[in-house]
């Protein structure tokens, strides 16, 4: 892992897209920063897609996916991806049928109810209303949970046949194949029509939730705030801006665009 200012501009220059995470990458306290929406808005004048993968519940980022300028938002951790339709209405897609999602969140439902009963302190994210295909245990956005209990709710959802992930501010818990890397995999043919090669996209992340990317993107980008999740990591992204959260993601924006410019000169 390198600082992000060694990153470069050949190895941004032949990008086709950015595949970001939200909280703490784009946004602080649950809103997007003032600089990544800045940047989100330079991206896309550039004609630079930008495909947000997210723990998110659907129904919290079903009026990003509306308003910002993104081409898609994949939601809680690979399950239902949001978009636009050409008169800007919204679309829905499910990477799981509607039985199997109702099988699930009866599981979903039995899971979350042992682990508030058995972890002392836990409790259910704020946004869990929202949430079709999964749960989601606060650990550090209006709760907190300190590192033996994170570890307890993460195996009692392993024990219920559930895929745990930790990122800055929730434990999500799901059950099925999908994944950040799946939404990809997903999103960008399904959304911009466009067979996904990995090479031609940067990944941008902020926790442990997003390792899974960093493996298999061959060029990735931590913003500054995932230090604190370094020593739990076994995979790492390839560059660390110097910036934190939506500075971070700025920061990465202004070298990709600049990385092109300067290839049309």
């Amino acid at each position: 892992m390198q600082a992000f200012s060694l990153c470069p501009a050949a190895a941004l220059r032949p990008l086709r897209g950015v595949l970001t995470d939200i909280d703490d990458t784009l946004t602080l306290d649950g809103r997007i920063a003032p600089e990544a929406w800045r940047a989100l808005q330079a991206l896309q004048a550039g004609g630079v897609p930008v495909i947000a993968i997210t723990g998110r519940p659907a129904g919290w980022s079903e009026q990003f996916a509306l308003t910002w300028p993104v081409a898609a938002i994949v939601a809680e951790n690979g399950a239902v991806l949001l978009s636009r339709d050409a008169q800007g209405q919204l679309l829905r897609d499910f990477a799981q049928d509607e039985v199997t999602r109702a099988v699930n969140f009866e599981r979903l439902q039995g899971c979350a109810a042992d682990i508030l009963q058995r972890v002392p302190g836990s409790r259910l994210a704020t946004d869990s209303a929202g949430r079709l295909t999964d749960i989601a245990v606060d650990h550090s956005e209006h709760a907190h949970l300190p590192p033996a209990q994170v570890a307890e709710v993460c195996a009692l959802m392993r024990e219920h046949g559930l895929r745990a992930t930790v990122s800055s501010i929730h434990i999500n818990g799901w059950i099925g194949e999908h994944s950040k890397w799946s939404a990809a995999q997903w999103a960008v043919p399904h959304r911009l029509g466009l067979a996904f090669v990995a090479d031609e996209w940067v990944y941008v992340g902020d926790s442990s939730n997003d390792e899974l990317m960093f493996e298999h993107m061959p060029l990735s980008v931590g913003v500054a705030n995932l230090q604190r999740f370094l020593p739990q990591m076994h995979w790492r992204p390839s560059y660390l801006t110097a910036g934190e959260r939506g500075q971070g993601f700025a920061e990465m924006a202004t070298a990709l665009l600049a990385a092109r410019q300067g290839e049309a000169a």
